[in-house]
């Protein structure tokens, strides 16, 4: 099999810091009895997910992001 290389991921996630996240929680998920999603035989759980990953098999889940109602600068004293 080839050797995996950041570049090969990167290819597929936006930058180096979200990969890190996401290899790391597929390490997680493999480690508490995830089925792998690629064909791997005597790999590094770390080496299985990244290959996961530069695959397209693992992706981001993007959630919703809730802003509160209240803002900083939500003040209605007025300073005067």
């Amino acid at each position: 099999m080839a050797r995996i290389t950041i570049e090969d991921c990167l290819k597929r996630v936006p930058n180096r810091f979200l990969l890190v996240h996401m290899a790391t929680k597929r390490v997680r998920q493999i480690r508490e009895g995830s089925e792998y999603l690629v064909s791997s035989s005597k790999n590094e759980d770390i080496v299985v997910s990244l290959r996961e990953i530069a695959a397209g098999k693992v992706f981001i889940k993007q959630e919703d992001n809730k802003t509160d109602s209240k803002h900083l600068d939500d003040d209605t004293s007025d300073p005067e």
